[in-house]
């Protein structure tokens, strides 16, 4: 099943993006009348038909609505800082939501290599993640915050800092509470510096390990996020 994003449909037909409607007409080749499926992100699948097809904007009726809620239990937040090659902070946007995330957040540190990013090009990354596995639910990408001040904000939930000299002792499967909302932070290439763990610490954050090896910075976000999510599946 091919899968297109609109960001709102009101009433029984839509316009789709000139993006989508290309990638309809030039790309799939679809006709009027042919059957088409959507979400807006929030949650909501439709169920359509071409009803009128041009390369700029192509209008789909809608026959259709399945609403499915977000997933029971824990809502997962990732705070990760941007990888100085910003493809990898790309792949672990991609896979983080195939695996299942609730927003993201990148956060600039010390250490950090990279301190801007583009959202419109990183919510496009979330977007396609989101239709190549199918989900009606599209993770929320928050502005780029300083650590300092990041930390410092209220989360309703667990708060778990991922530090590469936290013993093996407090690893994430086991400090992570089955059901709880979590708050993950991942630090730069050179991890966090030793006054931005004990600032987080002071903030109520505990420090997690993610395991033996030493980590990238997007391959510790995608073992964060997995973790929690194998975690809730298990009965």
């Amino acid at each position: 099943m091919q899968l297109f994003y609109i960001s709102g449909i009101a009433g029984n037909t839509c316009a789709l993006g000139e993006e989508e409607s290309w990638h309809c007409v030039r790309v799939l080749r679809l006709q009027e009348g042919a059957p088409v499926h959507l979400t807006d992100g929030t949650g909501n699948f439709y169920e359509g038909r071409m009803a009128k097809v041009h390369h700029k904007g192509c209008l789909v009726e809608i026959l259709k609505t399945t609403r499915r809620e977000k997933r029971a239990g824990h809502q997962l937040h990732i705070a990760m800082a941007p990888t100085k090659n910003i493809e990898r902070f790309e792949w672990f946007l991609e896979k983080a939501t195939e695996i299942g995330i609730d927003e993201i957040t990148p956060v600039i540190c010390d250490h950090s290599e990279r301190k801007i990013v583009k959202p419109e090009r990183l919510e496009k990354v979330l977007v396609a993640a989101m239709k190549q596995s199918l989900k009606s639910w599209l993770p929320g990408l928050h502005d780029p915050a300083n650590f300092r001040d990041f930390i410092t904000r209220d989360f309703p939930g667990q708060k778990l800092i991922a530090w590469c000299e936290t013993g093996l002792e407090s690893q994430l499967h086991e400090l992570y509470v089955k059901g709880s909302d979590v708050l993950v932070v991942v630090g730069p290439e050179g991890d966090f510096s030793r006054p931005e763990v004990d600032q987080a610490i002071a903030a109520g954050f505990i420090p997690v390990s993610l395991g033996e090896s030493r980590l990238r910075t997007e391959t510790a976000g995608i073992v964060a996020c997995n973790t929690v999510e194998l975690m809730n599946r298990i009965r």
